[in-house]
């Protein structure tokens, strides 16, 4: 059994997705990260880096603590034997497009939302930076999947670890261009129209509806 520790963010819905894809069981733990919850003994123990997702696996008796959305994605890839080859080319083109993703979009989606709408001193050249740098980054995204289904090959954890903030991406940049964005959007909508990805969406929804009352 697998226990989830995360909450309803791009980052925190990727092992939730990987999860349903993956068809293995879990328990849900929400960490209200607006409460702090994060940042508890308890869950320091698990992640020290005081950062959502984290997973911790017992399996034939041995407890695994995995934080990281991108090392969890790996893990539970090598654990089923699903969504990321065994070795070769095909491995490392999945691996690149998942890590374009923890080292990209996700932290300049990230701090252009900050400076943009949680900063106390709004500073146009740090809203600017971020967001130019956030629509080269899906650009980048939209060219690669002119003429592919997948970001690499077949679907991978690097369409499961990307879709989230793709999806948040283009709803807060829709306006400065990233509603152009033709082939990315309808990239989303492949990957939101999967059952998986669906009752996950949903189990979060529903998670964090009971957490917050």
């Amino acid at each position: 059994m697998i226990d989830l520790y995360t909450w309803q963010t791009p980052n925190g819905e990727k092992p939730v997705l990987m999860l349903e894809e993956c068809g293995l069981d879990y328990d849900l733990h929400m960490i209200d990260i607006s409460a702090g919850e994060q940042k508890t003994p308890d869950f320091l123990a698990i992640n020290p880096n005081g950062k959502i997702p984290a997973i911790v696996d017992i399996d034939g008796g041995e407890r695994h603590a995995v934080f990281e959305s991108g090392a969890i994605l790996i893990y539970l890839a090598e654990k089923t034997g699903k969504f990321l080859p065994a070795s070769g080319p095909a491995r490392y083109e999945a691996l690149q497009w998942t890590f374009f993703q923890v080292g990209g979009t996700g932290p300049m989606l990230g701090q252009w939302h900050h400076f943009r709408n949680a900063a106390p001193e709004k500073i146009p050249y740090a809203v600017d930076r971020y967001k130019n740098e956030s629509l080269r980054l899906l650009g980048v995204l939209d060219a690669h999947l002119k003429d592919r289904e997948w970001l690499a090959g077949d679907y991978s954890i690097a369409d499961i670890i990307n879709f989230g903030w793709v999806r948040s991406g283009l709803s807060g940049l829709r306006d400065d261009g990233a509603s152009q964005l033709a082939a990315l959007m309808a990239w989303t909508e492949r990957v939101g129209s999967r059952p998986a990805v669906k009752r996950a969406i949903d189990r979060l929804d529903q998670a964090k509806r009971a957490k917050t009352g």
